[in-house]
């Protein structure tokens, strides 16, 4: 059994790693015999993690160089670029070749906030129309979606989806935003993000430190104001970090440690900035009431949120993998992701939209996280392992369907497995 994964993975966002980390667990726990090839951004760090092929999702056939010259840029693209493009397409076919099943596994894939390329709507298209043409079944499973602002964009994000064999989103939003772009379709289905399928030995194993005083988990990210708005200002960023130096300034003097937490590589250098913001304010503590450790994984990010009270996240994982731990839960909305993953959880007035984000709010909605946090946590496990659950069902419902051949299936939950 011949199985392929898509998505961006191994380039440091750490979300996204917790997503294949999950879906390759069950892979195998389905499936223990499948040969499994990931089609990523990053494959060599994928292929050292999991023990599995990777290749990457557009590699470098001829090395770029730069041009001013809008003549010559043009007479590159069409002699060198074009020839690169095809070549790649050609070697999409023979990575495929043989494959029996090709999943596009989670994220927010479906968006061209980023780039058309890369990890964007046209490799996804590329990849998608490659797996139809060598006979595999193409799943889209738990995907987000949007924004998408352009319109060759929403053609590409709507014509991978219409090749699906099978189709879920991780929201009602992400499938609500796809049927407005025109893909109205009767079987598509509403499925948690897989990540709140990451096995359960490895949550249970998170140790947490003890400390003197209480601390807050507070979750930073470079830029989110691109999701909201396709040419943010510099406007709400500035806003974002300004409201967050306020609330670290009442936290220090109420007893609260703090805990600086990213969810990308990308975040590292705001986490910085944030820090020169502080000193600017005159925010001064002792030695150790800000908390800042290395994150360079998944793992690293659960234990740190393990290592935490009560959590204000911005990156949609860190809020999901913080409410996977049970820890309570101030999500800073920069996307719809954002306020669907808190609504389901039961969380929604503790769902602040960044647009209205200030300092004062952001306390006053603190202390009433902290006020309900023990009343809280019962209802966070409980929504947690339904999501768990509903993975389960899908993860048996995606493979129900496939001709598997003569692999071995395994149709025992993870605690019967165990």
């Amino acid at each position: 059994m011949r199985i392929g994964l898509f998505g961006h993975f191994g380039r440091g966002n750490f979300g996204n790693d917790s997503t294949l980390q999950a879906m390759v667990y069950h892979l195998r726990r389905v499936i223990p015999n499948a040969e499994i090839t990931c089609i990523c951004t990053g494959p060599e760090a994928v292929a050292a993690a999991y023990k599995i092929k990777a290749e990457p999702i557009s590699d470098v056939v001829v090395q770029p160089w730069k041009v001013r010259s809008s003549a010559v840029k043009l007479v590159r693209r069409l002699l060198i670029g074009i020839p690169c493009e095809l070549y790649r397409w050609f070697r999409g076919f023979m990575i495929l070749r043989g494959t029996h099943v090709f999943i596009i596994a989670g994220t927010g894939l479906l968006t061209d906030a980023y780039s058309l390329w890369g990890s964007g709507p046209y490799n996804v298209f590329k990849w998608s129309v490659a797996a139809k043409l060598c006979r595999c079944k193409l799943l889209f499973v738990s995907v987000g979606a949007g924004p998408v602002y352009g319109v060759i964009g929403k053609w590409l994000v709507k014509s991978s989806l219409s090749l699906a064999d099978f189709r879920s989103y991780r929201d009602e939003a992400s499938m609500q935003y796809v049927k407005s772009m025109g893909l109205l379709e009767d079987g598509d289905q509403v499925y948690p993000d897989l990540a709140f399928s990451l096995p359960e030995d490895l949550i249970s194993n998170i140790s947490t430190s003890n400390r003197q005083r209480r601390v807050v988990g507070l979750g930073l990210m470079n830029d989110p104001g691109r999701y909201a708005i396709d040419r943010p200002d510099n406007a709400v960023y500035r806003g974002y970090l300004d409201s967050l130096a306020v609330f670290v300034k009442w936290l220090l003097a109420h007893n609260w440690d703090v805990r600086l937490l990213i969810g990308d590589v990308g975040d590292r250098p705001t986490t910085q900035e944030f820090r020169s913001l502080l000193k600017t304010r005159s925010v001064i503590c002792e030695e150790g009431r800000i908390i800042e450790e290395p994150i360079a994984s998944a793992e690293n990010v659960l234990s740190q949120l393990a290592a935490t009270d009560l959590v204000v996240a911005t990156r949609f994982h860190n809020a999901l993998l913080a409410l996977l731990l049970n820890k309570p839960v101030i999500s800073i909305s920069f996307h719809h992701k954002c306020s669907s993953l808190m609504s389901r959880m039961g969380l929604s007035e503790y769902c602040q939209d960044i647009s209205e984000l200030n300092g004062d709010t952001l306390i006053e909605l603190f202390c009433k996280l902290e006020k309900n946090a023990a009343i809280l946590k019962p209802m966070i496990r409980q929504r947690a392992e339904e999501c768990r659950k509903a993975l389960d069902d899908q993860y048996s419902l995606i493979f129900q369907g496939v001709d598997l051949g003569n692999a071995q299936v395994v149709r025992s939950s993870p605690v019967e497995q165990a």
